[in-house]
């Protein structure tokens, strides 16, 4: 430990250099490198960013700063493309062809059949998913269904947690501790989730997925599942495209076939746990789609209310 501390002495600036406006663009251009000195992505900087930010607040705090010394430094992060592309969504068939790839896989494709269906049916992110009770689910015989989301794992670490675990339950992203998200899902995502509770079971606690040793499904874990499923239903054209390279592609096509199918922006907003202000900005492009076909919709209107008064003239 004593090591350690003088390694940290003679590779630390002192706290009063960092208020130097050139130390600082220097200390913030680090952050848009990774270890190896290659570009880090636009997001990571803006979080880092953020994080740098947060410990300047807390010197100032604490004396050693009259004020945070990156307030009025000029110096701008990298721009952050927040639009998801659309070359990377896949369409509705393509997701049958990538479930139909996981629930024939051997080992845990079956087990994820459901899962990667939550994620596309109600566009659910991986942490709700991983989270998702049975008393949750409202699953008839036949129609909709209702989930009622309320929180989500993530994995911490267990340096990050309060009782050492390596997951954490979280409420709902950017919601109080105890909000629910009601999310309508339809006849075949019911179908899925049936038929995973009567193959599978649930676990002690009602979560409906598990890893083989009963605990929260590792994002490492579900991702090789993932990664093989495309290997096997995607052709070369669309592994070059990168489609659904990630599982949470699956999500952003869930959303965007919302919003397609003419869904108000903001219930699919509301479905989805986001704020109309985020969809609209990582969605713009499916929106446009959806404008041309309101444009189509309304136009249709005005037609027939023009047939009716040409009617009338007539009479």
């Amino acid at each position: 430990m004593a090591g350690s501390t003088d390694w940290l002495q003679r590779h630390s600036l002192p706290v009063g250099e960092l208020a130097e406006p050139d130390v600082l663009r220097r200390g913030l251009d680090a952050l848009c490198r990774k270890v190896d000195g290659a570009a880090a992505a636009a997001k990571t900087v803006k979080r880092k960013k953020a994080a740098v930010n947060e410990v300047f607040g807390v010197a100032v705090e604490r004396g050693y700063f009259t004020q945070n010394p990156l307030t009025g430094l000029r110096w701008s992060a990298p721009e952050v493309a927040d639009e998801v592309d659309p070359d990377c969504v896949p369409n509705p068939a393509q997701v049958g062809r990538l479930l139909a790839a996981v629930r024939a896989l051997p080992g845990r494709g079956p087990h994820l059949y459901a899962f990667f269906g939550c994620m596309y049916y109600a566009a659910m992110r991986p942490a709700e998913v991983i989270h998702l009770q049975k008393s949750q689910c409202r699953l008839p015989a036949s129609g909709w269904g209702l989930l009622n989301l309320k929180g989500g794992v993530v994995t911490a670490g267990k340096g990050w947690t309060n009782d050492g675990a390596v997951h954490e339950v979280h409420s709902l992203k950017r919601r109080a501790a105890k909000a629910k998200r009601p999310v309508p899902i339809p006849p075949v995502l019911v179908r899925m989730l049936r038929e995973h509770i009567e193959s599978f079971g649930v676990a002690p606690d009602g979560r409906l997925f598990r890893n083989a040793a009963g605990n929260y499904v590792d994002p490492s874990a579900y991702g090789i599942t993932w990664g093989r499923a495309r290997e096997a239903a995607l052709t070369l054209d669309e592994h070059a495209l990168e489609l659904a390279k990630r599982p949470y592609d699956l999500r952003h096509a869930g959303i965007s076939f919302w919003l397609a199918s003419g869904v108000d922006p903001a219930e699919c907003a509301r479905r989805a746990g986001q704020s109309i202000q985020v969809l609209f900005r990582y969605y713009a492009k499916f929106l446009a789609e959806a404008r041309n076909h309101a444009n189509s919709l309304i136009e249709e209107s005005m037609r027939r209310w023009e047939g009716q008064d040409g009617s009338a003239e007539d009479a």
